[in-house]
């Protein structure tokens, strides 16, 4: 017979899956020494790859019709994007040694959604170091370009973090999808996760039409860090890529969304075991 005294533990669909979560953040902070050297390679790393665009436009000044203000503003929307992707999905590129190990076997036998369990199977808490150097450089072009702000410029720029996030994220996804194809082709993937994000710091303007046409439509990182800054800072934009279509990243999201649970579906489609 059942105590009605006694509480009962209610929880939700989340519930497994925040457990998780807060496992594998306490054991990444189990080791002090070790955490704080992970978040300093990777505050390293943003510092690095914001000195490498600097350098640029130190000795360019003017590239694509964007200055070296203009960059501060156009590196902080995409590496920012990219590094909250990477928090939040980044881990998804390690699909194949799940599949060698046969955990994602293992997966299969919980009553969750495959994809869910591996968007949640894991955190890298290091990655907001990176996080932190792109936000910082976020704000110092904020603050050093005169935008004239207004209810709609803050809407732009809260549309287009979460946009720019959100198609990250989904490349990722996409590229996770993939794997159950090419098990050790993160070389592939990582040209449009990672070169995606390279691709997101530079001025779409420089590009020929074909990579105007990929980096804009196909892959549409234009659309995390340069068609905001052009239409935060109210410049034109090149041919095929006008300043206006910022406001269409959701749609841009959602076609890589689509484009990332087809090839994810197709993939575990495909998948017939880890063969242990």
């Amino acid at each position: 017979m059942v105590d009605r005294n006694v509480p009962v533990a209610h929880g939700h669909w989340f519930t497994p899956y925040r457990a998780v979560l807060r496992s594998r953040m306490r054991s990444q902070q189990a080791y002090p020494l070790s955490f704080a050297a992970d978040m300093l390679s990777s505050l390293l790393v943003g510092a690095v790859e914001f000195a490498e665009v600097w350098v640029i436009y130190r000795n360019v000044h003017v590239l694509g019709g964007i200055d070296s203000t203009a960059m501060l503003l156009l590196f902080g929307l995409a590496n920012l994007a990219f590094a909250l992707a990477q928090v939040l999905v980044g881990h998804t590129d390690t699909l194949p040694t799940y599949i060698r190990m046969g955990t994602l076997d293992a997966f299969h036998l919980r009553p969750q959604p495959l994809l869910l369990q591996l968007i949640t199977s894991d955190i890298s808490l290091r990655r907001l170091a990176r996080a932190a150097v792109a936000g910082t450089v976020l704000v110092a072009g904020l603050v050093c370009n005169h935008i004239a702000w207004t209810a709609t410029r803050l809407a732009l720029l809260g549309l287009s973090l979460a946009g720019g996030t959100a198609i990250f994220a989904g490349l990722f996804v996409c590229a996770a999808g993939l794997q159950f194809f090419l098990i050790d082709g993160a070389e592939l993937t990582n040209s449009f996760t990672y070169g995606g994000s390279f691709a997101a710091q530079q001025p779409t303007a420089v590009f020929g039409a074909p990579l105007r046409l990929l980096f804009g439509f196909a892959v549409p990182v234009s659309f995390v860090g340069y068609l905001p800054t052009i239409a935060l800072l109210g410049r034109p934009g090149p041919p095929w890529l006008p300043a206006w279509l910022a406001w269409a990243t959701p749609g841009a999201a959602l076609w890589i969304w689509i484009l990332a649970l087809t090839c994810w579906h197709v993939g575990v489609r495909h998948y017939q075991g880890g063969g242990g």
